[in-house]
């Protein structure tokens, strides 16, 4: 048997050199003190870039002194976006898994505590915070606008984009206003979310994520494909539609095949939204599209009981299925401009099926 050569570390010059001048020109304890001061050296400049971003990131600028009057067209319009685009209420509720496409709890709306971790290749653990005057009653409307656009909270602190700021961040600021007008409106509930605490180094890392937000107006609904373009943003479709790891995205956008594990064990993957004919929506029309949302506002419909081993769904139908038919007309027009993608996805797999 060959046995390896417990002298290959003397290939090295560095190494060499330095055993050398231990043994020529000086004693051993100042050869090992000469490594000390440089393995300490490194750790202090580790320390330092840590520090570094720990308290000057992140780079963004103090909340503003806006203070939002709402109208009731302004209040329309946060409704319409917090529950049916962007959806706030979504991620910031209780959903019932039992239910196909999990329905929000009645009561719920806005409490928070959802939960974002390692299951679904975050790193960490993250919650949805209470977005309720419970939690949000001493906040600034400029706190609230900062938060949602750049990422950083009240207390300059970063938040994790599990929250699509980034997305958000492009909106019209007129858009942002209503959606906080609306939030203020929300009944209150008492409800205390845990701290979310993010993974080393990812701790340090998110304080360079958030930066300024870069607001743009609504274009006009006459230039479909611009108009779907934003649509898709405040909508964040990338977000379920791309895969993911450790909060970035390593598929290719909108090709689907991001895991989301169920509260039964199961996993679902998101569907391949790209025009691509044999694995996307590249032989849907506009009109099978619209319909596909709209099934679910029927008045007749209540979402079904999934029962153990049938498939459900992470998509929130529901909410989905009350945006306008133009607004999904739009988003279907800016999906088919975009570069198709062969991914098949396999949607489904059992509890303790890989």
């Amino acid at each position: 048997m060959q046995q390896t050569n417990r002298y290959e570390w003397w290939k090295y010059p560095l190494i060499r050199k330095i055993l050398f001048l231990s043994y020529t020109h000086y004693p051993m304890k100042r050869v090992l003190k000469f490594l000390g001061i440089i393995l300490g050296s490194v750790v202090l400049a580790i320390a330092c870039v840590f520090t570094y971003i720990g308290t000057a990131f992140p780079k963004v600028k103090a909340a503003s002194a806006m203070k939002i009057v709402a109208t009731s067209e302004m209040l329309k319009r946060g409704y319409y976006l917090a529950n049916y685009v962007c959806l706030c209420v979504d991620c910031h509720s209780e959903r019932d898994f039992t239910k196909y496409g999990g329905p929000l709890v009645p009561g719920t709306i806005g409490q928070g505590g959802e939960v974002f971790d390692h299951s679904m290749s975050f790193p960490g653990t993250f919650y949805a915070r209470n977005i309720t005057p419970y939690n949000l009653g001493s906040w600034t409307d400029g706190e609230i606008y900062r938060a949602i656009t750049t990422g950083v909270d009240k207390e300059g602190k970063p938040l994790f984009p599990v929250m699509p700021y980034q997305n958000y961040g492009k909106l019209d600021t007129n858009d942002i206003k209503a959606v906080i007008a609306y939030i203020r409106t929300l009944p209150a509930v008492k409800n205390d979310i845990p701290k979310s605490k993010a993974d080393f180094p990812m701790n340090f890392i998110m304080n360079t994520i958030p930066g300024e937000a870069t607001p743009q107006s609504i274009p006009s609904k006459n230039d479909m494909v611009a108009y779907g373009r934003y649509i898709a943003t405040a909508a964040s479709c990338t977000d379920c539609h791309t895969k993911q790891n450790n909060g970035k995205y390593i598929g290719e956008l909108f090709a689907g095949n991001f895991e989301f594990r169920m509260p039964d064990g199961s996993i679902i993957r998101s569907a391949n939204i790209t025009p691509d004919k044999e694995t996307g929506i590249g032989t849907w029309t506009k009109e099978i599209f619209v319909a596909k949302f709209k099934m679910y506002a029927d008045s007749n419909y209540h979402a079904p009981t999934v029962k153990t081993g049938q498939t459900n769904t992470i998509m929130p139908w529901d909410n989905y299925s009350g945006m306008d038919t133009s607004d999904l007309t739009a988003l279907f027009a800016y999906l088919q401009t975009i570069e198709p993608v062969k991914q098949q996805v396999i949607r489904y797999s059992s509890p303790g099926e890989k």
